[in-house]
């Protein structure tokens, strides 16, 4: 047994996802990304004695939303508090958070493992708070400067159980999480801008025991990939500290990604550090089930029902509805590619008609957004112009070799698919008299390859199905190319 195979990994995500209000959770100031420093930060942002914080609406109506899709205890009354802490970024010496009475309990999400089985993840709680300011180093010799325009904007900590067994699974769960706020468009998920990121509590233990290890926090990453990075690193940090006689102490770490290793920020901080208290100023928030009902009629379909739907619908594998699935607007993409397609004449066609729209959407599509850094709502090839190149292939106008030509054509702005082309003489030869024309001329310019062929040896066929294709430029129909070479082949 190797060292890592003695150890069980426990992993715990807190997920920061920063509510799509408009305006921040006890304040009216706004929450648009990118201003300059300060400018959006009025005297409840700033803790100036003497003025009331403001509970946003919104931003319970959010919470609710999230708890209702994940199956959780929406709270009928729940409780603010203050987090005492001192911080330069946090001008009231406490957060505004929940504690002891979160508004959602108890939900969970189902994550798909490498094998194709699916795993039930736990989610304690998920509670509103304020965020902190921000502090800056960069361009200050010697100093470091404040920005409080992130001070109170409006979280929703989403905290898991401890279920969570390798960096794989986390980062399963994390994107699920990341893919429900944005279905439900409760948060951007901009994790550049930090609208979206995750500590991660990681431990380890012998395999077969019930007592957790001593967790390590690793605090505020903002990508998939460093995150699992992180925990990797933990991960092999706590083991070889562990089996060369040391102890894992519970501490704050931090992520450095240039180094590729966590280190120690501070020492972990419990619960009673904090002297979490009911805040004064904040009343119970009460949510009766006339609101839950409300809100639960806005739901919209989620991702797993919608991957269930184009499964049973289009015929597809439950990994390609799940990664089409993944985000609203690349299956909402993916639907309006079939549906602009031309009608199938029975069931079988329509769910090959469909599997064709889902490998390009999956293949070219996301090969030339991802090489150009671009999300689906940007692509410069809408819906219906891809349905227009699939349709070529499916009426054999182009093989689906030429595809990729037209494909690249209309991605560099060349027209719609027809226009490509025609442009390019890319039309397939359906003729059968041009088909044979060519064949007749390989045969004859291959007279060994074909005496060999018709003494027994098949696997020529292959060599004379290049020669034709070359011959024709790779215009040739495959499927009637096939049919006559046959023909021909096998002599009068």
């Amino acid at each position: 047994m190797t060292s890592e195979t003695k150890w069980e990994v426990v992993i715990g995500l807190e997920i920061h996802a920063q509510l799509a209000t408009h305006s921040k959770i006890f304040s009216g100031s706004a929450t648009v990304f990118g201003a300059d420093p300060n400018t959006q930060a009025d005297l409840v942002d700033l803790g100036y004695p003497g003025v009331l914080p403001v509970l946003n609406a919104d931003a319970v109506r959010m919470a609710v939303k999230f708890g209702l899709a994940t199956g959780a205890t929406v709270a009928s009354r729940s409780v603010f508090a203050r987090k005492n802490y001192f911080y330069p970024d946090l001008p009231k010496g406490y957060q505004i958070s929940q504690y002891e009475r979160p508004i959602v309990e108890r939900g969970s999400l189902d994550i798909m493992l490498d094998d194709g089985t699916t795993k039930t993840i736990g989610i304690t709680r998920a509670h509103l708070e304020e965020d902190a300011g921000k502090s800056l180093h960069e361009g200050l010799v010697g100093a470091s400067g404040i920005d409080l325009n992130r001070a109170g904007t409006p979280l929703l900590e989403i905290v898991s159980e401890p279920d969570l067994r390798s960096a794989k699974e986390a980062i399963a769960y994390l994107k699920k999480v990341h893919s429900l706020v944005r279905y439900l468009e409760i948060c951007d998920g901009n994790m550049q801008e930090g609208s979206f990121r995750c500590d991660a509590n990681v431990s380890v233990r012998p395999f077969g025991a019930e007592k957790f290890g001593t967790r390590c926090e690793i605090k505020n990453v903002n990508s998939f990939r460093f995150v699992e990075k992180a925990i990797n690193y933990e991960v092999a940090r706590q083991i070889d500290l562990i089996e060369s006689g040391g102890k894992v102490v519970q501490e704050t770490r931090l992520y450095d990604s240039v180094k590729d290793e966590t280190r120690s920020m501070r020492s972990k901080e419990e619960a009673n550090d904090y002297r979490y208290f009911p805040d004064p100023d904040l009343l119970p928030v009460v949510i009766e089930p006339a609101f839950v009902a409300e809100v639960r009629a806005t739901l919209p379909e989620l991702p797993d029902e919608k991957a269930a739907r184009f499964q049973s619908r289009y015929g597809l594998s439950a990994y390609d509805a799940g990664v089409l699935t993944a985000s609203r607007e690349l299956a909402g993409y993916y639907e309006a590619t079939v549906s602009a397609l031309p009608k199938a004449p029975d069931e079988a066609a329509a769910r090959a008609n469909a599997k064709l729209a889902a490998n390009w959407v999956m293949g070219d599509l996301s090969a030339a957004l991802n090489k150009e850094n671009m999300d689906i709502a940007s692509s410069p090839l809408k819906a219906p112009e891809l349905a227009g190149l699939l349709t070529r292939i499916i009426d054999a106008t182009i093989s689906g070799k030429l595809a990729k030509d037209v494909f690249e054509g209309m991605w560099a702005g060349g027209g719609n698919a027809d226009a490509v082309i025609d442009a390019r003489g890319l039309r397939q030869i359906t003729d059968v008299g041009a088909i044979e024309k060519a064949i007749a001329e390989v045969m004859a310019a291959s007279p060994g390859q074909l005496a060999e062929y018709r003494a027994g040896k098949d696997k020529l066929f292959g060599y004379f199905v290049g020669q034709a294709m070359k011959a024709t430029q790779g215009k040739a129909n495959p499927a009637a190319l096939n049919e006559i070479l046959r023909k021909m082949l096998a002599g009068p």
